[in-house]
């Protein structure tokens, strides 16, 4: 992974927005267009290891699959979530800007600055 990399949704404004926050500060990220190329099991530990959250932290709730899947039930253990999100993508939350070992979720977008 190089040193800056940005999980971007083109099509979410937080996204766009944190993106351009970052372009205007000289920081040309590596996009993962995270939809067209999700991340494996393996890339998503090693994401919430930066972002030093549980698996639950990095679910977006509000997406169908979230109900129809029955995140919600406690019981899920981070592999079942981190399983879920490979398999569907969509409930990943965006952004998620990695600068060397850290990482922050762009939501509001200017977190992105915290680790710059």
């Amino acid at each position: 992974m190089s040193e800056a990399v940005l999980f971007h949704n083109p099509r979410c404004s937080k996204s766009r927005a944190a993106l351009a926050l970052l372009v205007a500060r000289g920081i040309e990220p590596t996009i993962v267009r995270y939809l067209d190329e999700p991340p494996d099991a393996a890339t998503l530990r090693a994401l919430l290891g930066k972002l030093g959250l549980p698996a639950r932290a990095l679910l977006r709730t509000g997406e169908d699959e979230h109900q129809t899947l029955g995140l919600a039930d406690p019981a899920l253990d981070d592999e079942a979530l981190i399983a879920a999100m490979v398999a569907h993508p969509r409930l990943i939350e965006r952004p998620i800007f990695v600068r060397g070992r850290r990482a922050v979720i762009g939501r509001p977008p200017e977190r992105v600055l915290e680790i710059l």
